[in-house]
């Protein structure tokens, strides 16, 4: 039996459990099983990988896509320079670090009627976690400026939110949610965002995907932006992810 599982804390919020059953009942994998393990404390992760030596491959989640990368053996090069892990393949007894939701993003937005017909020039990302790093990864390679939007900023690329205030409408094109502000069970919570600068022009991306409407994408959605939550990015990262487990070239734009 070939296991996976997902690592982080806590994981009630997760849908990988779910997918990943319904994928190998699909398919008819009958040697597989996927579990969740509630993480924690990053540090007992070599405590988990001794303790279930059939471990194949593991997804990351808050919060450890960063500190997890110091247990690792090898990061592929994207993962390097996003700086954040979200898939781990382990082989005897070696751990290889891999950021698929570089590619669920870019896929993701590759998809959205809505950002091909106005490509965005200037991007707002909330957060700077693991999966900012993977957001500013893609813009960067769409050629799409952006700055980090954080409580505490930290950086010549980082503003806080009440500079976000300052900003017009036409200031910037896009904005991305990559902080877990809005996911269930907090589903009243919400980016201390300024929507009175959002208008049709705008386009919003929240990668919550749990509910599937947060208060940050219904009152964007109020002002005439478009909008998009992270479900499809999601399932779009799985499947990198198991490609990677299955030792399978990058499916990206085969699709």
């Amino acid at each position: 039996m070939r296991r996976y599982g997902l690592i982080g804390y806590p994981l009630g919020h997760s849908f990988s459990k779910r997918f990943f059953e319904e994928k190998f009942a699909r398919e008819g994998i009958a040697d597989a099983r996927y579990d969740l393990f509630p993480l924690p404390d990053i540090r007992r992760l070599p405590e988990l990988i001794a303790e279930y030596p059939d471990l194949c491959g593991l997804n990351v989640t808050i919060p450890h896509k960063q500190t997890v990368m110091r247990f690792l053996h090898k990061l592929d090069e994207t993962t390097r320079a996003v700086g954040a892990v979200n898939t781990i393949r382990i082989r005897d007894g070696r751990l290889t670090g891999f950021n698929t939701d570089v590619t669920g993003f870019e896929q993701s937005l590759a998809n959205w009627p809505a950002f091909r017909r106005c490509k965005p020039a200037r991007a707002c990302i909330l957060g700077t976690g693991g999966a900012a790093g993977a957001v500013a990864y893609v813009l960067r390679k769409m050629q799409v400026g952006y700055v980090f939007v954080s409580r505490q900023p930290a950086g010549e690329n980082q503003i806080s939110y009440e500079a976000l205030n300052a900003l017009s409408a036409a200031d910037f094109d896009l904005i991305v949610n990559t902080t877990p502000l809005g996911m269930y069970p907090e589903v009243d919570a919400c980016p201390p965002v300024p929507f009175g600068i959002f208008d049709a022009r705008h386009l919003v991306y929240d990668l919550v995907y749990n509910p599937a409407e947060t208060v940050l994408l219904r009152h964007a959605g109020t002002t005439g932006a478009s909008v998009k939550n992270g479900l499809e990015m999601l399932h779009l990262q799985a499947e990198a992810a198991w490609n990677i487990w299955q030792e399978r070239p990058n499916q990206f734009n085969r699709t």
